[in-house]
């Protein structure tokens, strides 16, 4: 639901740093799997309890996520480019929650697990709605340019940032935060299977 306003925000940064980083020679790739790498690394610290450097490995994390697109609009884009972006994007939103449960598994563990399975029937619904529009040759730039359709929702990565952003300033929070999301992301999942039957029905 954010990631447009997001985009307007943030994008004419992501652009200048995309330039400095395609001066230097280093490829899309690489961004995308640095960015993965730290994105693993805050899971372990969410796991070990070092919320606030959690919460700083996600952020540089997410950065990255932005920047190997913009840095592929400048040396080139690839289809292998914008798989590993969507594979290693739902590795990371797994691994947030996952660190919150080996955090603290008696009072988290449960709430992750909806969130995750939440995650993961929101991710259905989206990548199989982006088959479909592929086979049946539609096209969107309602989130800019992107290697697989996206329909838009009430769940974006704007959203789920920000719900990670709060539970690591507020770790005692986290099975609150982690149930409404994943109502909000069920409630996404379901919006997308009511509009691909009125779009491929």
């Amino acid at each position: 639901m954010l990631d447009g306003w997001a985009r307007r925000v943030i994008d004419p940064v992501i652009e200048r740093l995309a330039r400095m980083v395609a001066r230097t020679g280093v490829s899309a790739n690489k961004v995308t799997l640095a960015a993965f790498g730290i994105g693993v690394l805050a899971g372990i610290a969410i796991a070990l309890q070092y919320f606030l450097a959690g919460l700083a490995l996600v952020v540089v994390s997410r950065i990255g996520d932005g920047l190997d697109g913009a840095v592929a609009r400048i040396r080139g884009k690839t289809d292998y480019g914008g798989y590993l972006d969507i594979v290693l994007d739902f590795f990371f939103y797994g691994a947030i929650p996952v660190g919150f449960a080996l955090a603290d598994p008696a009072a988290n563990a449960v709430a992750a697990a909806v969130l995750v399975f939440s995650f993961y029937v929101n991710g259905a619904s989206f990548l199989a709605f982006a088959i479909l529009a592929e086979r049946r040759r539609l096209a969107t730039v309602a989130r800019g340019e992107k290697s697989i359709f996206f329909t838009t929702g009430l769940a974006e990565a704007t959203e789920t940032i920000a719900v990670f952003v709060l539970a690591c300033l507020f770790p005692g929070w986290f099975p609150v935060l982690a149930y409404v999301f994943a109502a909000v992301c069920f409630y996404t999942a379901l919006s997308r299977i009511v509009l691909a039957g009125r779009q491929f029905g």
